[in-house]
């Protein structure tokens, strides 16, 4: 299965302290593949606002310093609100992989969002596999994304 993002750029990744185990999984799990990540915090298991990540690596997807995104919260609804307020994102919440494909293929999603305290880290390395691999349809679907900025 393909890569469809730019394999040029790092992968920009972030998490609460809920998600802070699952993203420095993810980020073992990626550097091993050969990837490189932009990490944008926590940086421990304290306590931190979702926003403080959120924002960071919507940006550094929003301006191209990074490929996508990945963001872990305990239901990640909180980091997809947050990242889905720059007009460039479009993020996703993903608890399953038939859900974390759709969210490319239908929704050209450049973020997944994964609640780390509803899916076990396993499904979450795999949700994050097939996003990254999932191409967008365009189409119907591109006439649709097109709908949503709001500028």
């Amino acid at each position: 299965m393909a890569y469809v993002f730019d394999a040029q750029l790092p992968i920009a990744i972030g998490a609460d302290h809920a998600g802070y185990t699952y993203k420095a999984a993810a980020i073992a799990w990626l550097q091993e593949q050969g990837y490189q990540v932009l990490d944008k915090g926590a940086f421990s298991e304290a306590s931190i606002d979702y926003p403080d990540v959120a924002h960071p690596v919507a940006t550094a997807v929003a301006t191209g310093e990074a490929a996508f995104g990945i963001l872990f919260c305990g239901s990640a609804n909180g980091v997809a609100i947050t990242a889905n307020k720059h007009q460039q994102i479009r993020a996703g919440l993903a608890w399953q992989n038939d859900v974390a494909k759709l969210i490319r293929m239908h929704n050209n999603a450049n973020i997944i969002c994964i609640p780390a305290r509803f899916v076990a880290l396993p499904l979450a390395l795999e949700m994050i596999a097939a996003f990254m691999h999932t191409p967008f349809e365009g189409g119907r679907h591109a006439n649709r994304v097109d709908k949503i900025a709001c500028a």
